[in-house]
């Protein structure tokens, strides 16, 4: 447990729609939703309707008949977000970019320069209003998931810190839906049990909660529930690991497919070029009720190539998706590749991957893939990026609109 409240969490508040009302200030104080077909982001005026992201654009008009509906303009967001980061850097070197509207800050360095904690919030609330215009939420507390508790709560536009000694009074009287990774479907289970706030939960024996929801995903609930998360920020330059997330609704299986083929590609090609590989893979899915689901495995040895973590990619977002959230709607899909090492020489194996289908560095098809990897990069090189373009991301949201965050190395 650390003994100061140094770890902020810094959340832009409806981000899509409020750059939206930034850029166009007529639509100030109205219901505004960014998206066509599904609703990307809404403002505070439209979620009190119940608009929110991954609705139906049907569905929101339906629920909210004053909605005035915007497109999409991912240039924007993706600009805003780099200012914002780069406020935040200028703070402490110790930024972990979550997504494209949220950052981790540990700020212990820092209080010498800049004050306590809740000034250098206080700053970064002014700066980020003043230079970018944006209104932005930030918690501080001594765990990072208890940080991302408080600047839930601080939404709209808010500021909490919840100093050290005070865990346990700040959340035991909040939803038990605060504690990060229980979605509406954890919730439902947990009420059947009597379980409706944290308190509830954290009162309980971790026994108890394991055989509800088994061995390692119960103790996780519990032990987060009870403040016990010893993750520290890991800084985009010393991350030791290379990734890509992409905004935008991802439920559809072939839409979410082609994004993760194309973040894979962003990946790789970032790999290869700086001549490393990865051992292992984590993806990120993000809900509609904006809960944060991941997953890790490692790879059959160090992997660089765009399909082989495509395939890996899949195989672990589709599997979490279907454990964890059959029936939600899908915002956000991200993938970063850790363990990194120089890429080695190669020798030709006849090994497998240890799951289904993965590829083993070496094989046959390893080397096809990295043979056809280096013709892209080749060609990419000489002629641009967009001249050469796999058919199958011809019509990628993710090529074409979506925004990007790039993560790591």
């Amino acid at each position: 447990m650390r003994g100061a409240a140094t770890i902020l969490h810094a959340d832009l508040d409806a981000f899509y729609a409020s750059v939206e009302v930034r850029d166009r200030p007529e639509l100030r104080g109205k219901p505004v939703a960014v998206g066509g077909g599904v609703v990307l982001a809404a403002t505070y005026e439209a979620r009190r309707f119940g608009v929110g992201a991954a609705l139906s654009g049907a569905e929101a008009h339906r629920r909210c008949p004053g909605l005035i509906e915007v497109p999409a303009r991912f240039d924007a967001y993706v600009a805003a977000s780099r200012q914002v980061m780069e406020i935040l850097e200028g703070f402490t070197p110790a930024v972990e970019p979550i997504s494209i509207d949220e950052a981790f800050l540990d700020v212990a360095g820092s209080v010498h320069l800049f004050g306590t904690p809740e000034r250098i919030a206080e700053k970064i609330r002014a700066r980020v209003r003043a230079e970018v215009g944006l209104p932005i939420s930030v918690g501080g507390a001594t765990t990072k998931h208890l940080a991302k508790i408080a600047s839930r709560v601080a939404k709209p536009d808010g500021l909490i810190i919840v100093p050290p000694g005070e865990e346990e009074s700040f959340v035991d009287p909040l939803p038990v839906g605060f504690v990060w990774g229980i979605g509406p479907v954890g919730q439902e289970r947990l009420a059947r049990y009597g379980v409706s706030t944290i308190g509830d939960l954290r009162s309980l024996p971790e026994q108890t909660v394991a055989g509800w929801f088994g061995p390692h995903w119960g103790a996780h609930l519990w032990a987060r529930a009870n403040n016990r998360d010893s993750r520290q920020v890991v800084s985009r330059a010393g991350a030791g690991s290379v990734g890509a997330q992409s905004a935008g609704d991802a439920t559809e299986p072939a839409r979410r497919h082609t994004t993760l083929l194309a973040l894979s590609e962003r990946i790789g090609t970032r790999l290869r070029r700086k001549q490393l590989a990865g051992r292992r893979i984590t993806v990120r899915v993000r809900l509609d009720d904006m809960t944060a689901l991941t997953r890790a495995r490692g790879l059959a040895g160090p992997i660089a190539e765009t399909t082989p973590l495509f395939r890996s990619a899949v195989e672990l977002v589709d599997g979490l998706i279907r454990e964890r959230a059959p029936a939600r709607g899908i915002t956000l899909v991200g993938i970063s590749v850790s363990l990194l090492q120089q890429a080695p020489h190669l020798q030709l194996s006849l090994t497998m991957g240890e799951y289904p289908g993965e590829v083993a560095p070496g094989s046959p098809r390893h080397v096809q893939y990295r043979d056809l990897d280096a013709a892209l990069d080749r060609a990419r090189a000489r002629f641009g990026r967009p001249a050469v373009i796999r058919a199958a991301l011809l019509e990628s949201p993710t090529e074409q609109r979506s925004p990007v965050l790039e993560m790591g190395e």
